[in-house]
C-alpha cells in the first residue's frame, strides 16, 4: 500500500515542455508511482485542476541565525509556506553560524520545515580571522583561512560564497585561491555577490564570468537584478548568454522585486559606495522599530548606520522592467534573498515563488509556467547537483508542492510579511505533508544535506 496518492493534478514534464495529466504515488519518502491507475493508498489527495509540481528549490537565501536568535525556525517555515521543499543557504560570503553547528542544531531539533544546502561564507571566515571589510588578506593568514574553508567544506558546505561588494579588500587572485578547493569536484558550485552595482554592473559581471572561466569552477551570479537593474541589464545577459553558451559554467539568479535588502550598517551604504548606486536617499526605507517603514534622509540613514548597524534597510530603486528582463532570460533562476532580522525584512522572504508564478506568468506573462516551474525546480536541483530533486520521476524524492495556477500569488507585504500567499494546496517534503491549505502540520520533514565529496 502507498503512503499516499495524489490524484489527477498536472506534472511538468521538462523534457517534452509540457504539464501531463497523471497520478503520483509516494512511499518511504519516494516517488514510486506515476500513472493512469489509482493504486491502493494510506491517504489520498484529489490534485484535479492544479499543478503537481516538484517542491520549489531556492537557490539563494539566508539561513537561520541560531546564534543570535535561539533555536527557533523563522525564514525556514516562511519558506514552507510558499511552496518551497530545499534552499541554499550561505550566500554573499555569509553564514549565521559555521555548517557543522548548523547542521547540529536542526538534527538536534529533529529536522526543519525544509531541506537544507549551505554555502561556506568567505567573509565569514575573514571575519573569523579578524580581518576588516577594507583589509587585504595578509600573506601569514592564507594558510588559516584555507583551513577554515576546508573545515566547513568537510561539514557538508556544497561550495563558497563571496560578498564582494561588501569587503572590498577581497581581491580576484583571493577568490581564485579559495576555489582551487572546489577545482577537483565538477559538482561543487560558487556563488558571489557582486563587487559593484549601477554603473560598476558591467565591470562586475565580467570580473565574475572571468573567475569562472580561470578556475573551471561552476559559478552563480547572485541576484543579478540588485546588481544591473539600473540600465544594465541588456548587456548583463548578452555577457551571460556568450559565456553560458559555450561553457556550463556561468549561471545566475534574480529575485521578483524592483527593491533590494540588505543591512544598514554594511559597507553598501557607505558615502563612496551611495555615490554611485543611489541617486535618491528618499528611496532607501527601514524596516525595524523604531524607524518601521521611514523613508530614509541623510540624516537618518547617518543615524540608523550608527545606532541599528544589523537593522535592515529596502532601496526602491531598480528597474521593474528588468526585474522582468532578469526573471524570464534563459540561463536564470529564482532565488528570495531571503534575509530576516528579529523576524522583520523583505516581503520576498515570503513570497518569492507564488510571486513569480502569479505576476510575471498569469499576468504579465513574461515567461511560460513550464519556463518559471523549470526555474525554480529542476535548473536549481541540477545546479545544487540534488539528483533526487526537481523532478516528478519514479525513483525521486517526493518533495511536491501542489498548486492552483489560476490562483497563486504573493501575499507579503512591508507591512506584514506574514501574510501567506494564496493557492498553495499542499506542500510536500520527503513524503510528509508539511503544509496543508496554509497551516503548518509538520515542521520537522526537512533536513539538512551533506555535501560529500568524491571519492569520499
Amino acid at each position: 500500500m502507498l503512503d499516499l496518492l495524489l490524484t489527477g493534478g498536472s506534472c511538468p514534464d521538462f523534457e517534452a515542455g509540457q504539464l501531463r495529466r497523471m497520478n503520483v504515488g509516494i512511499e518511504k519518502g519516494k516517488i514510486v508511482y506515476l500513472g493512469e491507475e489509482e493504486p491502493e493508498a494510506a491517504r489520498r489527495i484529489d490534485a484535479a485542476g492544479k499543478v503537481v509540481s516538484p517542491g520549489f528549490i531556492d537557490i539563494h537565501m539566508h539561513e537561520e541565525n541560531f546564534t543570535d536568535e535561539g533555536k527557533q525556525y523563522i525564514i525556514a517555515e516562511l519558506m514552507l509556506k510558499m511552496g518551497v521543499t530545499t534552499a541554499c543557504g550561505g550566500n554573499c560570503g555569509i553564514q549565521n553560524q559555521p555548517v557543522g553547528e548548523f547542521r547540529r542544531v536542526i538534527e538536534e531539533l529533529g529536522g526543519s520545515p525544509v531541506n537544507y544546502v549551505m554555502l561556506a561564507g568567505y567573509n565569514q571566515m575573514r571575519y573569523e580571522l579578524g580581518l576588516g571589510h577594507k583589509e587585504p588578506l595578509p600573506d601569514e593568514k592564507r594558510g588559516e583561512l584555507k583551513k577554515l574553508l576546508q573545515r566547513e567544506l568537510a561539514a557538508g558546505a556544497a561550495g563558497i560564497s563571496f560578498g564582494i561588494e561588501y569587503d572590498p579588500g577581497i581581491t580576484f587572485a583571493d577568490m581564485q585561491q579559495a576555489l582551487e578547493l572546489l577545482q577537483g569536484d565538477s559538482r561543487y558550485l560558487a556563488a558571489a555577490h557582486f563587487r559593484e552595482a549601477d554603473s560598476g554592473a558591467i565591470s562586475s559581471v565580467e570580473e565574475m564570468i572571468r573567475l569562472a572561466e580561470t578556475t573551471g569552477v561552476r559559478f552563480q551570479i547572485s541576484h543579478l537584478i540588485s546588481c544591473s537593474g539600473f540600465g544594465q541589464m541588456k548587456k548583463s545577459l548578452e555577457l551571460i548568454k556568450e559565456s553560458a553558451s559555450s561553457s556550463p559554467l556561468v549561471r545566475y539568479d534574480t529575485y521578483p522585486s524592483n527593491a533590494f535588502a540588505t543591512y544598514i550598517g554594511s559597507e553598501v551604504f557607505e558615502d563612496e559606495s551611495l555615490a554611485q548606486w543611489c541617486r535618491d536617499i528618499s528611496k532607501i526605507m527601514l524596516t525595524e522599530e523604531p524607524y518601521k517603514n521611514v523613508y530614509c534622509t541623510k540624516e537618518l540613514l547617518d543615524k540608523a548606520r550608527k545606532e541599528y548597524p544589523q537593522m535592515l534597510a529596502v532601496g526602491f530603486i531598480m528597474n521593474e522592467e528588468e526585474v522582468s528582463m532578469a526573471i524570464a532570460a534563459k540561463y536564470g533562476m529564482i532565488g528570495s534573498d531571503g534575509i530576516l532580522n528579529r523576524g522583520n525584512g523583505h516581503p520576498r522572504a515570503a513570497g518569492t515563488f507564488p510571486r513569480v508564478l502569479g505576476k510575471y506568468v498569469r499576468e504579465e506573462k513574461a515567461l511560460s509556467l513550464m519556463e518559471a516551474l523549470q526555474k525554480i525546480t529542476l535548473d536549481p536541483a541540477e545546479r545544487l547537483s540534488l539528483d533526487g530533486k526537481g523532478r516528478i520521476a519514479e525513483g525521486a524524492d517526493a518533495d511536491i508542492t501542489v498548486f492552483d495556477p489560476d490562483v497563486i500569488i504573493d501575499g507579503a507585504s512591508y507591512d506584514d510579511i506574514y501574510i501567506q500567499s494564496e493557492g498553495i494546496d499542499y506542500v510536500i517534503v520527503g513524503g510528509r505533508i508539511a503544509m496543508d491549505h496554509k497551516q503548518v502540520v509538520d515542521a520537522r520533514a526537512g533536513r539538512f544535506i551533506p555535501f560529500t565529496p568524491m571519492g569520499n
